[in-house]
């Protein structure tokens, strides 16, 4: 005696050795043996060619209509052996019924399963919306196999073009079009950039690269909806100053200015200005919630976007076309000895008597750094003033001003070409920015917390950085308070800060309280933005370097030995791995061959070449 029965969702024959109430001792036809339930038992038959009966029973229900049985069966259950009795119009031979069994098995659109060998016709609507969708993804995968085979011969199609940005930068798996490019993509052995640049649809690397930080960062585009420009309020005091900004040639957004004014008592007044766009509109307005959702102001080789619509930078911006709203922090300062006699902030109309860029005074900081007069030069005497205040601000501090700065880049792009400029940070110049700008937000930092008014603080211990909301030390700057408030037309913490500074100044409460939740999302926000946007320039930077030797032609450069196989190649921001370098000292000076620029992957292969001799060592 044999039986055919089920067991894990598949059909099995075997012969029984010896039958039980309730089970069944068995053995397969390729000899092994075991012990099944007789509930599982579907059928038994007597065939003397037990190995081969599956497969004819297989090729047998090959033969039957389904459509047919499933019109003939009516919709009340039913068992397959009286299906296969009525079928064939005579009592079914035991190959008849197996075969029908697995064509009912085969076919559970048309036949839902109620037990041990019982079935159910399904309903007609519910077999036509099955068969309908059968049918859509068969032609689905018509649709994708069309479009692999056209990609393939790297031809992209039309219905793809659209969904790029997609398809690069987030594809949805669950789109047809996701599932024939990455098919393609695995057929092929390509990267989807590599694919598509094969295709020609890949407008240059740069747009590449360009195009993921904007499909991520600004989903709706990077420009600003129509917004009222922001109004001055009137009756600000006007200073009695002439301010000065300085920056580089391609700033806009001019967050601060100073000014050096001779007062009665042999005292100095300097002046720092720092740019109110607070005043012109408030939290929870328009302007704001589009500031709020950006940030920051994103910076990269070439280009940036800014943090605050047009009409709110032209408004507030401190450029030279007379009196801008500014916060100003006032220092009484003694010339002879430099020391701070007296300090108070103001809110007030500032007139900006120039904007100076780097290039125009950069003779400046040879002549300071000297300890001479440097005659001809805008504000030259203002700045010495200002470079000696700040070398004693930075003393203060507990810094040395020997401190080894490392050289400091600046990426210029015009025509698609670039030019990298290599200069010291920490020139006399820069230094004189930096105090000032540290000093303010200290001092603002200070007052917000001394007078209980919430704020948002940069503190540093045990050499983490980190945002808080409770003041605490600086360590890295040696400052007790250090509150960003000098950029806040560029930084959304700046512009919070400098809102809580100005309901202090006025008496009024604050937007935020101490445990606001809008503050605490605001550091929560802002933290994980300005690290994206931070790395994003990291990674322009590098790929304008990649750009830079491929443009320049550069077959071999020097470079300095970093740590183990890491170089940093002579004049420009780029490190680059050197597997095959020897085991060299750090600060080692080499010779490397540029092999390969790959500006889709942003990698540079670099092979060592050997030791550069009677050469300084470009710094790290």
């Amino acid at each position: 005696m044999n039986v055919l029965y089920e067991e894990t969702g598949a059909f099995k024959v075997a012969s029984v050795l010896a039958e039980h109430a309730a089970s069944l001792h068995v053995e397969a036809p390729h000899g092994r043996r075991a012990k099944i339930k007789a509930a599982n038992v579907l059928l038994r038959f007597e065939d003397a060619h037990l190995d081969t009966f599956l497969e004819r029973a297989e090729a047998a229900a090959a033969g039957i209509d389904v459509d047919f049985l499933w019109q003939a069966c009516g919709q009340a259950e039913f068992d397959f052996l009286d299906l296969a009795r009525e079928y064939h119009g005579r009592a079914p031979g035991a190959l008849d019924a197996a075969a029908l069994l697995v064509r009912l098995h085969s076919a559970p659109m048309y036949f839902h399963r109620k037990g041990k060998g019982r079935f159910r016709a399904a309903p007609p609507e519910t077999l036509q919306a099955a068969l309908a969708g059968v049918e859509r993804k068969r032609q689905q995968q018509a649709q994708i196999d069309a479009w692999v085979a056209e990609l393939e011969r790297f031809s992209l199609p039309e219905a793809l073009r659209p969904l790029l940005p997609q398809l690069l930068y987030r594809p949805d798996r669950n789109r047809i079009e996701t599932k024939a490019f990455e098919q393609a993509c695995a057929s092929l052995g390509l990267s989807p950039a590599r694919l598509v640049e094969r295709c020609g649809a890949l407008p240059s690397t740069h747009d590449y690269h360009l195009g993921r930080f904007l499909f991520e960062r600004y989903p709706g585009g990077t420009g600003f909806p129509a917004v009222a420009p922001p109004a001055v309020p009137a009756g600000l005091p006007l200073a009695e100053v002439a301010a000065f900004s300085l920056d580089d040639a391609s700033t806009t957004e001019i967050d601060d200015a100073l000014s050096v004014t001779r007062r009665a008592g042999d005292l100095v007044r300097v002046g720092v200005h720092i740019a109110a766009p607070g005043l012109g509109f408030a939290p929870g307005s328009e302007i704001d919630r589009i500031a709020r959702e950006r940030l920051s102001s994103a910076y990269m080789p070439g280009a940036k976007i800014t943090m605050l619509p047009p009409a709110a930078v032209e408004r507030f911006s401190l450029i030279q076309d007379g009196p801008r709203a500014a916060v100003s922090l006032y220092l009484d300062v003694d010339p002879a000895t430099l020391a701070v006699r007296g300090e108070e902030t103001r809110i007030e109309l500032v007139p900006i008597a120039a904007n100076l860029r780097h290039h125009e005074v950069e003779l400046l900081n040879d002549a300071l750094a000297d300890g001479r007069p440097a005659a001809g030069m805008p504000f030259a005497a203002e700045l010495e003033l200002l470079h000696r205040l700040a070398l004693v601000l930075e003393g203060g501090r507990g810094k040395s001003g020997s401190q080894v700065e490392r050289p400091e880049y600046s990426f210029h792009v015009a025509d698609d070409r670039v030019t990298i400029t290599e200069r010291k940070r920490g020139s006399p110049l820069d230094k004189l920015v930096a105090e000032l700008m540290i000093l303010v937000n200290r001092s603002w930092g200070k007052v917000l917390d001394e007078r209980a008014v919430a704020a948002i603080y940069r503190a540093q211990g045990d050499g983490k950085v980190r945002m808080t909301t409770v003041a605490a030390e600086h360590q890295g700057l040696g400052v007790s308070h250090y509150a960003w408030s000098s950029s806040p037309l560029r930084r959304y913490v700046d512009l919070v800060n400098q809102w809580q500074l100005l309901a202090c100044l006025r008496g009024e409460p604050p937007p935020f309280g101490r445990k606001s939740a809008d503050l605490l999302a605001v550091v929560r926000d802002f933290e994980v933005t300005y690290a994206a946007l931070d790395e994003f320039q990291r990674q322009m930077e590098h790929y304008w370097c990649l750009r830079w030797l491929l443009q320049e032609g550069v077959e071999t450069s020097a470079a300095v030995v970093v740590r183990e196989n890491l170089v940093k190649l002579a004049h420009l921001p780029l490190f680059v791995r050197v597997p095959s370098l020897p085991e060299l000292s750090p600060g080692t000076t080499v010779e490397v061959e540029v092999a390969q620029v790959d500006l889709v992957d942003t990698h540079v292969r670099c092979v060592y070449k050997g030791l550069k001799k009677n050469e300084k060592p470009p710094e790290i």
